[in-house]
């Protein structure tokens, strides 16, 4: 079974977070409070459909989108509609795509297939629309059912010429009985019907048609919208509307203005898990095709000399995109030019185009195949995937070169979706026909943008300049890392500014490290790369000054990438260095050390469940006839009408018993710390509780079963909780750090290219000392536009002489973050650093005075025990704006450092 990645399972969690939240609050309002925990402000929900809600999850090339789409379907039928056999309408944006989509979720070992079948087993059924006559009444709210078509087989005007509003006698026992109340929104029979389908007759006029889109509007299917920045018209929204979704849930790389992201996955964060390689190590080649073509395998050829260390095969291939008919290096001038003159096998070579197809029936990924370059013109069909390729080289002018995003989209993908033990494997590499760095990466950039998902700045610092002496950032053979690593060439800076620039009053140093240009759009500054942070500053005042104050915001974003891409080329993590190993605090049971984790903490609290009072005060149910409301501690859950026959109200009474209620809760409320004879007899009591004595009817807990589930779900944790607390406390003494000796077991390290970052800093000082290429989550400025306290916590931290490196700490990254125990969860503080000397500092910082926060409090006494059992190797600080003692920040830091007594 396909385990979905941390990445993936808390967007779909932010997703059922919202879903769940719009049932008690406004759509708009339950929006803006996910994007208020994702510190996004003066974003609008675009009301699409009233009062459906319709949002979109962005995934960058690579990330997956289609297997988060099959956990959406379950996840959306619970939140909106209380059932665990939905219907879906699947949409993508060709019949090509279609296709593919249909096959894989028909597939019973295809992980699309496999991920429906982990929510609902076997109990899916899958169609097109051709095929959904098959499916009869009694299916539905039996199993889930998902429908795959493309949105032009619903997209008209004019309904009569679209089969999907046509009468279809086969779909008529989905209408038999139909309740008045639930038929007069359904489409009717016109006179323009009688045109297209000869059978019916003029007494047909004004019946209800039995269409498949009037059976989907009866069904409020949740819509699944692949590639959903397509088909971004009224007409498309008036489609969606007329069919009546409960909820909508678009996926895209690329949104556009109306998708409403809720939640932006990152390159970092694709990186992290292991999908995507990153950075693209970029050379550009002034001198033309030949030379591109030449170092592009070279680099490929080096990438297999390290492919051959690895315990998996791996045959990395360089995918050659050749020019059009017209220019000079065509695909056949190409392929002779690789056999002739670069003496490539010819077997090692392989071009598809539109009317060459080498790769038909080719499984590249087989050992015995000899394939390493693929020529191609504009892109590769669509689904074609091969992890192998490593290496792109585009032979096209960068100002003419098409899809080559395309192109760089296949190097990305990581093979078998692993970190490489060699570190050369964990990177993509491109070779663009382009004058310089910045002109080859300034076009990669607006591509990965515009087409891939990246936001301009992940874009800005995934492209770093290939190294002359060392290109590919090997280790020498003793394993120490090469001179040309610890001082890499920095990149020159290109600026674009509109209209012209007078600089005759520049002072002459600055004029000698910018070169002016034009072109069509107004003049280029090209500004040295190896300049000094302070004379770079000079020269973003001076070309800020020389512009209209309108233009100067664009002015400081160009200037703050370039410095992104200084940090990110000069990381300690991109240059091979290593962050020390952070002890976590242990505890030692019968001379077994144990790190305190979930786990522990859930056994440090003698509880047993069975032990705790039957009771779920705060859970209500108000009825009316076509609708209820649910009352869950405070919170009122809105339940919109459903069909009867997905609520199975018919049969409640004759086939759903108490016993049967207690067995599909046990599956919907149980966890790891509470063994199942424990749950079901805790169950059973507390269903007889609510029937026998809180007097709810047995149909009533049937219909609210999945908020009954999630208030029994809250209620257990709450039991556990008040156990942890006071075991926690009674054995906080008790915890340690390991030993030396011991680190290797007991303790955490950062490790490079796993930082799953999330909106980076992009401020205009200059880190120097930060172990990765970005800092997580860190903003220079506050909406005020005063300087931001946690900036200034992080610049102390930079600037201290003791300071080696640092991380900015990333919350809720159990595996890629230092964590300690809490009597609730783990806690992440804001920065951990190494020292010089080789000791390790944890920084917490908060505004205000811990003492007014039970939590900061507990946070103060935990990070206090890991300091003091650690002998000395470990410093911990709770930091806050002004102390008692009237100490900035700085001064906190610095006498910490010193071991100043305050």
């Amino acid at each position: 079974m396909f385990k979905l990645k941390s990445y993936q399972e808390n967007a779909l969690a932010v997703l059922t977070q919202f879903l769940r939240a719009c049932r008690s609050a406004p759509i708009p309002d339950a929006y803006h409070a996910i994007l208020a925990t994702q510190n996004r402000t003066n974003e609008h929900y675009a009301s699409l459909f009233g009062d459906i809600p319709s949002v979109c999850l962005r995934i960058p090339t690579g990330g997956g989108k289609t297997i988060m789409a099959a956990h959406a379907v379950a996840m959306a039928g619970k939140a909106v509609l209380d059932t665990d056999a939905p219907v879906a309408l699947w949409l993508t944006p060709s019949d090509t795509i279609r296709t593919q989509t249909l096959e894989a979720l028909a597939n019973a070992r295809h992980p699309y297939r496999q991920a429906l079948a982990e929510h609902f087993g076997d109990r899916v059924q899958v169609c097109d629309l051709e095929s959904l006559q098959t499916i009869s009444p009694h299916d539905v709210g039996k199993a889930c059912i998902v429908i795959v078509a493309t949105i032009q087989a619903f997209n008209v005007t004019d309904t009569a010429k679209r089969n999907v509003y046509s009468f279809f006698e086969e779909l008529s026992p989905h209408f038999d009985t139909l309740p008045p109340h639930l038929s007069g929104d359904l489409e009717k029979v016109t006179e323009a019907d009688l045109l297209s389908q000869p059978f019916l007759t003029n007494k047909d006029v004004g019946r209800i048609k039995h269409s498949v889109a009037n059976w989907l509007h009866l069904q409020h299917p949740i819509v699944i919208v692949d590639e959903a920045h397509n088909n971004r018209t009224d007409r498309f929204f008036k489609t969606l509307g007329r069919l009546k979704p409960s909820c909508v849930v678009e996926l895209t790389a690329t949104p556009v203005p109306g998708n409403n992201v809720l939640y932006h996955v990152s390159a970092q964060e694709l990186k992290a898990e292991q999908m995507i390689k990153l950075p693209i190590v970029l050379a550009e080649h002034p001198a033309g095709w030949q030379d591109c073509l030449r170092d592009a395998i070279l680099t490929r050829d080096r990438l297999e000399i390290s492919a051959q260390k690895e315990t998996d095969y791996l045959r990395p291939i360089a995918l050659i995109q050749a020019a059009p008919k017209g220019n000079e290096a065509t695909v056949d001038v190409v392929r002779i030019h690789l056999i002739e003159n670069e003496k490539i096998p010819e077997d090692q070579i392989a071009v598809a185009t539109g009317t060459q197809k080498d790769l038909v029936g080719i499984n590249l990924f087989d050992p015995a195949c000899q394939i390493r370059y693929v020529i191609t013109v504009e892109a590769l069909k669509e689904g074609w995937d091969c992890s192998f390729a490593y290496v792109l080289a585009s032979l096209q002018s960068v100002n003419s070169a098409k899809d080559v995003e395309q192109l760089l989209g296949r190097v990305l993908r990581m093979p078998y979706a692993k970190t490489r033990q060699q570190e050369t494997l964990n990177r993509a590499y491109a070779h663009i026909v382009a004058e310089n760095f910045a002109q080859a990466a300034a076009s990669l950039t607006d591509k990965m943008v515009q087409n891939m998902g990246f936001e301009r700045f992940e874009a800005n610092i995934a492209l770093v300049p290939a190294q002359p002496e060392l290109p590919l950032g090997e280790p020498m053979e003793n394993g120490s890392l090469g001179q040309q690593q610890m001082a890499p060439v920095i990149p020159d800076c290109y600026i674009a500014v509109s209209g012209t620039l007078d600089t005759q009053y520049w002072p002459e140093d600055l004029k000698q490290v910018v070169t002016i240009g034009t072109n069509s759009m107004g003049t280029t500054l090209l500004v040295k790369g190896d300049i000094d942070s302070d004379t770079l500053g000079q020269v973003e005042d001076f070309v800020s000054n020389a512009v209209p104050a309108k233009a100067r915001e664009a002015i400081k974003e160009q200037f703050n990438a370039h410095r992104a891409l200084r940090q990110a080329v000069r990381a300690p993590a991109q240059l091979g260095l290593t962050f020390a190993p952070i002890p976590q605090l242990c505890l030692n049971f019968d001379d077994y050390l144990e790190v305190v984790e979930r786990e522990t903490l859930s056994t440090l609290g003698d509880w047993d469940l069975l032990d705790q009072p039957v009771q779920l005060s705060g859970f209500n149910i108000t009825e009316s006839i076509n609708s209820f409301e649910i009352d869950v501690s405070g919170e009122k859950i809105k339940y919109r009408y459903v069909d009867a026959q997905q609520l199975h109200l018919n049969d409640v009474m004759s086939h759903v018993s108490e016993q049967d209620l207690v067995r599909w809760l046990d599956v919907e409320v149980r966890q790891p710390y509470v063994s199942q004879m424990q749950l079901q007899a805790y169950l059973v009591k507390m269903v007889s509780h609510l029937v026998h004595v809180r007097s709810f009817t047995q149909t009533a807990l049937v219909r609210a079963r999945f908020q009954l589930a999630q208030a029994l779900t809250k209620e257990i944790g709450r039991l556990r909780q008040l156990a942890m607390d006071k075991g926690f406390q009674g054995r906080l003494l008790d915890m340690m750090v390991p030993t030396f000796e011991q680190m290797a077991h007991y303790s955490f390290q950062y490790q490079s290219g796993q930082y799953p970052a999330r909106q980076p800093y992009r401020g205009s000082y200059e880190f120097n000392k930060h172990f990765y290429p970005v800092i997580h989550d860190l903003r220079e400025k506050t909406p005020a536009g005063r300087t931001a306290e946690e900036f200034m916590c992080a610049q102390a931290i930079d600037a201290h002489p003791k300071v080696k490196q640092w991380v900015r700490n990333i919350e809720r990254q159990e595996k890629l973050s230092f964590w300690l125990p809490t009597s609730t969860d783990y806690f992440y503080p804001d920065f951990v650093a190494e020292l010089v000397d080789g000791r390790l500092l944890v920084v917490e910082y908060k505004g205000e005075p811990y003492e007014t926060n039970d939590d900061s409090r507990e946070k103060k006494q935990v990070g206090h025990q890991w300091e003091k059992s650690s002998n000395g190797r470990c410093l911990f600080l709770f930091a806050v704006r002004e102390d008692e003692a009237g100490r900035s920040v700085f001064k906190q830091l610095a006498d910490k450092l010193t071991g100043a007594l305050h």
